[in-house]
């Protein structure tokens, strides 16, 4: 597949995003080259596939993905624009404007500087977990400078494009709003609750079930990384979190109205009201989350499946999902506590449920109501 990217691409910082970068490049034979302070991260995204490390006799770039943290993304752009003087530079920071106010202070040239950032990751850190494919479908959203040439602007886009992702233009203070409350603040809940675990019993731990393993999967991520990105979109991530805090009190302050009732109907007037009207209108804000495609959010039925943890049992359920001929719209594994069982459950388009719930049950599967 031809792509619209032209290299030499350098890469300065070889972490997650800038080792996927490399990788999903290389794939489509662009040149690609490789900076970081860390002479092993240099050398395991080097051995991974990301690109080479750059040498005495590496050419000039046409364009430069700055890949490190928000602190540290302004120094990196500038001294790139500095050394690279026909090359377009982008960096894919998760913070726009702190980056942006930086460079303007400096007095750089903003012509060639075009911001920008992909919405992916992954729990996990550094080249070694980096993947080609990480973009693929993922928004990228790009930020003019304010002084953005028009043909810095389409190499970034054509940049997102060529590693699948769907740009998408937004101003920077825009941008930082939204990742506040999309990305940013979820990451410190979780962080909480995962927390508040530290303390707690092995035989309360042994009772958790998928609903806490949801929850605190990105308890997981890099303490550093995201210091630097919470410190550098602090008053967006603010303005969000004392809103949560004043949603959180008005729930304490039912739950304190409820303790000690001896039973529903002497619990003082409007508390169960309070919880109730709380969770409905997560209810309503999680059905506003984009569902399969980044299209609208749909129901779907969930046919739960015993599945052997045992190897080739889980390829096996699926391939009978797929000789049923039902297509599979999302799919969720939880394992049972102190058993060599797990519980797939299977999200299905409604009108296809009871068909498949037949199909399963005749090939032998064990269905869970």
């Amino acid at each position: 597949m031809s792509i619209a990217t032209v290299g030499p691409v350098r890469i300065v910082g070889t972490g997650l995003l800038g080792a996927s970068v490399g990788l999903a490049l290389t794939q489509h034979g662009v040149d690609v080259q490789l900076e970081d302070p860390s002479r092993t991260a240099l050398a395991l995204a080097r051995d991974v596939g990301a690109g080479t490390p750059v040498g005495p006799g590496s050419a000039a770039p046409a364009l430069v993905v700055v890949a490190a943290p928000p602190d540290v993304t302004a120094d990196a752009v500038q001294a790139a624009l500095v050394a690279h003087p026909d090359a377009v530079v982008t960096d894919v920071a998760s913070v726009k404007g702190y980056v942006l106010a930086e460079l303007r202070a400096s007095g750089a040239d903003l012509s060639r500087y075009v911001g920008s950032h992909p919405m992916a990751g992954r729990e996990r850190s550094g080249p070694s977990a980096a993947v080609p494919g990480l973009f693929v479908g993922r928004p990228w959203v790009i930020t003019d400078s304010g002084t953005s040439r028009d043909d810095a602007l389409l190499a970034v886009r054509h940049l997102a494009v060529d590693l699948g992702a769907v740009p998408v233009v937004m101003e920077a203070a825009e941008h930082d709003a939204a990742v506040a409350a999309v990305s940013h603040v979820p990451q410190l809940a979780s962080s909480l609750v995962a927390a508040r675990l530290r303390g707690t019993d092995d035989a309360a731990l042994a009772l958790a079930g998928q609903g806490l393993r949801d929850v605190t999967r990105l308890a997981a991520s890099d303490p550093a990384l995201w210091t630097s990105i919470l410190a550098a979109n602090a008053a967006a991530v603010r303005d969000v979190l004392v809103a949560l805090r004043a949603d959180l009190d008005v729930v304490v302050d039912a739950l304190d109205r409820a303790a000690g009732a001896t039973g529903p109907e002497d619990v003082e007037l409007g508390a169960l009201a309070t919880i109730a009207r709380t969770i409905a209108e997560g209810n309503t804000g999680a059905a506003r989350i984009p569902g399969k495609h980044g299209g609208a959010h749909k129901q779907y039925a969930v046919v739960s499946v015993l599945v052997p943890d045992t190897p080739g049992e889980l390829a096996r359920l699926l391939g009978d999902v797929g000789a049923a001929g039902v297509n599979l719209e999302d799919l969720q594994l939880e394992h049972a506590a102190g058993r060599a069982v797990g519980m797939a459950a299977i999200s299905v388009l409604p009108a296809r449920a009871e068909h498949l719930e037949s199909e399963l049950t005749a090939r032998g599967w064990r269905l869970v109501s």
